[in-house]
């Protein structure tokens, strides 16, 4: 079962596996793995939701003996990611981590998915459990969305990340550059006339990331195979695309399973693609929140463990624990 909600709309909806048509996919980063919610995409009545939403007793236990990275094995481990970007003049690497939560008895799913929604309304918010795998998260940056009448096809630029109240530095403002014009150049590739925004300030809970928006028309037979372009973008990997997939590999502790990856989610008027960051993967005692930052040659390693930290907020900041 899954339940979500699309950005800026406070329906609570679902798919209700009538059909084989895929309503709601989520893919992993790595394109390997898919998780489909098939059926026509319905709207929930919130009384049912509170009756029959996920709980902690319908989730696995945790079997994966994971222990996460200490402060002191992240930063070491991201001087030599700093090492190999600067050696090898890399405008960006992501590097991710996983925060394993297990300091409670049970979570209450379903008031900790509503506080999420509260929480992030210009998000993608979701919970889900299809037996196997169970996810929770939320996060506004768009991947695509193709409007199925006019053709129309628009995407963004999201990177750096400060707290609210901070201002930008050149670290930001470099590490947010190269994932435009890596944008630029795909869209280029299948329209002459691209609309692009100013770059301006995209506020998400307590934090905030520098946007640019992308409008674009494009043929309804691309529409994959820009997507598949597009992702991953160098919000989520980095640039170039190949190397720093490798060393992703190479430097992080745990797979990203659906973390990164993207959800399409197709309605009668659009299909859109979210990328899948803020989210976490469920199980009954505990919980993985997956975290991540845009690396460059100017990058400090408490810095960034910091910005991980504050990033995981939004995850458990709205777990109601007992």
């Amino acid at each position: 079962m899954i339940y979500f909600k699309l950005p800026f709309d406070e329906r609570l909806l679902s798919a209700d596996q009538k059909s084989i048509k895929n309503a709601v996919n989520f893919f992993s980063y790595n394109g390997l793995n898919q998780i489909s919610f098939s059926g026509d995409i319905f709207e929930i009545n919130p009384a049912e939701f509170d009756q029959n939403s996920i709980t902690s007793e319908t989730l696995n236990l945790d079997t994966t003996d994971s222990s996460a990275e200490t402060k002191e094995e992240y930063c070491d481990t991201l001087q030599k990611v700093i090492e190999v970007i600067k050696d090898n003049n890399l405008p960006k690497l992501v590097y991710s981590r996983r925060k394993i939560f297990t300091d409670f008895n049970t979570i209450d799913y379903r008031e900790s998915f509503k506080n999420l929604c509260e929480s992030y309304p210009n998000a993608f918010r979701y919970l889900f459990n299809d037996g196997q795998n169970a996810w929770m998260g939320a996060f506004s940056e768009v991947l695509g969305k193709f409007n199925k009448s006019t053709h129309e096809f628009e995407t963004m630029a999201l990177a750096g990340t400060l707290p609210v109240s901070e201002e930008w530095s050149e670290k930001e403002i470099e590490e947010q550059k190269p994932v435009t014009t890596y944008i630029q150049d795909i869209l280029k590739n299948y329209s002459e006339t691209i609309d692009q925004s100013e770059t301006y300030d995209h506020i998400s809970g307590n934090i905030k990331h520098l946007r640019t928006d992308f409008k674009t028309t494009i043929q309804p037979e691309d529409l994959d195979r820009i997507i598949q372009d597009l992702h991953p973008t160098p919000a989520v990997c980095g640039i170039p695309k190949d190397f720093c997939n490798e060393n992703i590999r190479k430097y992080e502790k745990f797979p990203r399973e659906f973390y990164a990856g993207y959800i399409k989610v197709e309605t009668e008027e659009s299909i859109l693609y979210f990328v899948n960051l803020r989210c976490a993967r469920l199980y009954k005692d505990s919980v993985h929140v997956f975290v991540g930052g845009g690396i460059t040659a100017q990058s400090n390693p408490e810095k960034e463990w910091r910005e991980t930290e504050l990033k995981s907020e939004a995850i458990l900041k709205n777990l109601v624990i007992s």
